[in-house]
Formats: C-alpha cells, sequence, structure tokens
C-alpha cells in the first residue's frame, strides 16, 4: 500500500477490481491491483493551506474578518509599522521618511469626511471604554452597530460624540443583559449622567429600540464580588429575587436597588456579616433605596 493513500469504492474499468487507491499527494486514482489510472485531477475538498515562509505559521489564505466596530469595517489596506523592506534589512532614511508621509496621507484618505472621522473617533472610544467597564466583544459590536444607525438617522449632527457613544454603549448592555448602569457608563467615559441619560432617550426614541426588562438577577453576582460575599449568600439572594418576581415585586423598581436589597438580606439570613454601607457602596445604591427594598422583601416573606 502506498503511503497518504486512501482505499475508495468505485470499480476499475479495466479489471473490475474494486480496490481502487487514492493518492493524496499526486491527486490521482488509479486501481490497486492493474495500476491503471482512472483520474489524475481529484478535486481536494479539505482546507486548502499555503505558506510561502520556512516556519510555515500562518498558512491561512484568508485575513481578518470583517467588523462594524472597526470604521472601515477592516477591509481596507494599512501601510505596515515596520520600517523594513521584502528582505528584512532597515529602510533609509530618505526611503524612511518617504513610507512616513505615505502613511500619514494614507490614513487621511481613509477618513477624508467629517462623518468618517466622527466615526473613527466614536470606535476609539468604544475601544477604550472595552477594556475599563471589561465588556465583551459582543458589547462593543452591538454599540457599534447603534452608533452606524444613529448616523444614519443624522443624530449625531451637533451632538456630543462621548455621550452618543456611552448611550449606544448603555444601550448595547441593556440589549445583551450586560449588568452595567447608567452611573458606570457615565464616569467611565467621565461625563455626567444626566446627559448620557439625555441621549439615551433620543436614540431609544428615534431608533425605535426594543430593549429588554432589566432582570435584577443579573446584578447579584456583580455586587456580591465588588463586596467580597460568599456563594451561599448568591444563591440565598437569587432564591429571595426570583420569589419576588413570581409575586411582581419588581415591577417598576431599580433593578440594582432590589438585587442589593436581596443580597442583605441574604447576609442576615446565612449570618455573613455585612453593613448596609458596604452593600451601598458595591452596588451604587443609596442606604435609604436599600432599607425601602427591604421592607417591601420582608413583607414577602413573611407572607
Amino acid at each position: 500500500m502506498l503511503k497518504n493513500t486512501v482505499i475508495t469504492g468505485p470499480k476499475c474499468p479495466y479489471c473490475g477490481d474494486k480496490k481502487i487507491v487514492t493518492d493524496q499527494n499526486t491527486g490521482e486514482l488509479f486501481c490497486g491491483k492493474c495500476g491503471l489510472v482512472i483520474t489524475d485531477k481529484i478535486v481536494d475538498t479539505g482546507a486548502e493551506w499555503r505558506s510561502f515562509t520556512n516556519d510555515g505559521s500562518n498558512r491561512s489564505r484568508t485575513g481578518a474578518g470583517s467588523s462594524l466596530t472597526m470604521h472601515d469595517m477592516g477591509l481596507s489596506t494599512v501601510i505596515g509599522a515596520a520600517n523594513k523592506d521584502a528582505t528584512g534589512k532597515p529602510l533609509s532614511a530618505s526611503v524612511k521618511s518617504s513610507i512616513e508621509r505615505l502613511r500619514t496621507w494614507d490614513s487621511r484618505s481613509q477618513a477624508s469626511s467629517s462623518a468618517d472621522r466622527n466615526l473613527r473617533q466614536a470606535l476609539n472610544e468604544m475601544d477604550k471604554l472595552k477594556d475599563k467597564l471589561a465588556l465583551t466583544n459582543a458589547v462593543i459590536e452591538k454599540a457599534a452597530y447603534i452608533y452606524r444607525k444613529a448616523m444614519e438617522r443624522k443624530l449625531v449632527r451637533g451632538r456630543s460624540i462621548h455621550g452618543l457613544v456611552a448611550a449606544c454603549l448603555y444601550a448595547s448592555c441593556r440589549t445583551t443583559e450586560t449588568p452595567r448602569t447608567l452611573d458606570d457608563i457615565a464616569d467611565g467615559i467621565n461625563i455626567r449622567r444626566k446627559d448620557v441619560a439625555r441621549c439615551y432617550r433620543l436614540i431609544y426614541r428615534e431608533l425605535e429600540l426594543k430593549m429588554p426588562v432589566v432582570d435584577p438577577v443579573n446584578g447579584v453576582s456583580r455586587i456580591a464580588s465588588i463586596a467580597g460575599l460568599g456563594e451561599k449568600s448568591k444563591r440565598k439572594a437569587i432564591s429571595i429575587l426570583n420569589e419576588a418576581k413570581r409575586v411582581h415585586i419588581t415591577a417598576g423598581k431599580d433593578p440594582m436597588g432590589i438585587a442589593a436589597a436581596a443580597l442583605y438580606l441574604a447576609c442576615i439570613s446565612t449570618g455573613e456579616v455585612k453593613s448596609q454601607k458596604d452593600i451601598s457602596i458595591a452596588s451604587g445604591v443609596t442606604e435609604v433605596t436599600i432599607r425601602n427594598r427591604c421592607k417591601g422583601l420582608r413583607t414577602m416573606l413573611q407572607d
């Protein structure tokens, strides 16, 4: 048997033997008994790899996928930052200065209009906030999509880029059920909360976004992590919230406030020592709100 061969099914047209051999290296299909070459052009249905380097790395013929988080969707070409020629030798001073000028003009040509520059700045801000607020790629992708829709509706003109970026991120977090509050996003981008809220109301109304109701259970893990609470208290708080949702106590209430109150009651139930102030700092909700929400939850638990 030849190396790198596979036995296949059809008969040999000359001798009728069923021992047909496929040679993956040469692309030939031939009879294993009489040696008749049936065809020498087999289509390889496997992955196509090409590499012109000795190390064998990065053999894929496709580049990076397109993404809404890049102003050009990742489809334009870029002059590389390495000042070396094709053989790896460093460029001379004159050629290096010419390449620098080409890089500058290439960068400018990709964002020639004011709308392109606006979009580039907005997407750069989103990329910074991604690490600052620990957001996933899916959240940033959705926020970029909402911002592009806002640009199509001409909602960007005359408004703060930071405010609209923050509003798009908050809308994206709401859509993907990522527990981030308006205060978190406003602090991350360093603008006032009411500016973010105003821009959010604008895009919500103009783009006719469909927002899911925020589940307070999603905020339990975040608050518990910041406050340093145990798993037992988290599970107890989730069971309290599930019961509260069943009797419709959570409707119309701030999700973080309800989650903070449930965690505080869970700490009392499990014997874990945490004050209202600790829960308040971790959740960003005032102690008065926690006390008010605790009253409703206590009444529910007693019934």
